[in-house]
């Protein structure tokens, strides 16, 4: 274990973590180690941000971190190896702020989630084309904007029309949503930090996994 690596991602010391990161990679380590340990930096990026060690601002740096370094790993990080599995997210229509959600697809990602990015002001047909494609366990719904909590709840609203609800959790964030907006756009749970998202789906994926191998050896 490269306690160097995680120390520097954890620090945001982003050239040690570069030069180790290269150190690594002509040492022959695995792709997918290197990334374990900016995972692990990444974990507690996410801790020092809920004690209020850390601020936005840290979170905005780690994910440029984490992104110049997985860039270096390039090809040598092989793909569908995610432990997880797909994790989709968008910014609701009607809205293009994405800082919060490309923090949160950062960290969803070094947490071993393929993350499916929608992008921004993503409409509701568009999100459920990518849950009848990608079959998610798991979709985010950024929002930063109060006048775009009825689209958000359309949103939803129209993924269930679609038959699609029972097999995908909603995910909702963002600065002004709270436990009523959730009640109100009808989600199933509010995460105000990426390691919340990380938590909450680390869970509702591991469970799911769980009962789709009871099912089979029943």
């Amino acid at each position: 274990m490269s306690k160097i690596l995680i120390e520097a991602m954890a620090d945001l010391n982003e050239d040690l973590v570069i030069e180790e990161v290269k150190n690594l990679m002509n040492n022959n380590v695995p792709a997918m180690d290197i990334i374990s340990y900016l995972q692990k930096g990444i974990e507690i990026v996410g801790k020092r941000f809920e004690e209020k060690i850390y601020f936005m601002s840290e979170l905005i740096i780690s994910g440029e971190i984490f992104k110049e370094a997985s860039e270096i790993l390039g090809t040598a990080i092989p793909t569908g190896t995610s432990k997880y599995g797909i994790f989709v997210i968008g910014t609701i229509y009607g809205d293009i702020h994405d800082i919060g959600k490309n923090i949160v697809s950062t960290v969803m990602s070094g947490n071993d989630f393929e993350v499916i990015d929608l992008g921004v002001d993503v409409p509701p047909e568009k999100f459920i084309e990518a849950i009848r494609n990608y079959k998610p366990k798991a979709v985010a719904i950024s929002c930063l904007l109060t006048n775009c909590f009825d689209n958000v709840k359309k949103c939803i609203e129209d993924i269930e029309a679609s038959g699609l609800r029972n097999e995908t959790k909603i995910v909702i964030g963002g600065g002004p949503l709270d436990e009523d907006t959730c009640k109100y756009v009808k989600a199933d749970v509010i995460c105000k930090t990426a390691q919340q998202t990380v938590e909450y789906c680390k869970k509702i994926y591991v469970e799911k996994k769980e009962i789709s191998y009871l099912k089979v050896i029943q």
